[in-house]
């Protein structure tokens, strides 16, 4: 009886451990989407792939033409369980550009919550408490209050800096902490 709950208690730690974290290597392209600056008139490029090293790689190139000016994408995170007072981390190289992360309570809501961080040409970890990302609906602050929920059902990176550039950004982690 011992061995069975202690069976249990492993198995119930690791799907805990597995809910606070984004598996950046999940192969089902269901699950992600590029979202450029083409769903209004843009011609910004970019793609996600995933490396012989097991990380995510986001890049391409950001086009002002056309009133565009960003690239994203988006992962479809299945109702990851997290809680206001944690932090997102994320184990990034990048490009020293800014980028946006963004992430949704709910797949229903048209506006994202979103914070902006600045990447260095190393690599670095990037840590962020949930409760500072604001509201905002295509660039605009809204007059909400910041995230203040127990679920994230999506989370996307957005690179949009007013100018013509290319980007190129490596996710190694992402995971939810206290």
């Amino acid at each position: 009886m011992t061995n069975y709950i202690y069976t249990i208690l492993i198995i119930s730690h690791l799907i805990t451990m597995q809910t606070n974290k984004i598996n950046i290597l999940d192969n089902d392209r269901n699950n992600w989407l590029v979202v450029n600056d083409n769903v209004m008139g843009g011609v910004s490029e970019s793609n996600i792939r995933f490396s012989e090293n097991n990380t995510l790689i986001f890049q391409g190139r950001v086009s002002i033409e056309n009133n565009g000016g960003f690239a994203s994408f988006r992962y479809n995170t299945k109702n990851l369980k997290v809680n206001k007072d944690q932090k997102i981390k994320m184990v990034v190289i990048g490009d020293s550009k800014e980028y946006q992360i963004r992430i949704k309570p709910s797949q229903n809501i048209r506006y994202t919550y979103s914070k902006t961080f600045k990447t260095t040409n190393s690599k670095q970890i990037i840590e962020i408490p949930l409760n500072e990302f604001t509201a905002q609906y295509r660039g605009y602050k809204l007059n909400m209050e910041n995230f203040d929920f127990d679920k994230i059902e999506e989370f996307g990176i957005l690179v949009g800096n007013k100018k013509n550039e290319e980007f190129r950004l490596e996710i190694i982690d992402i995971e939810f902490i206290n």
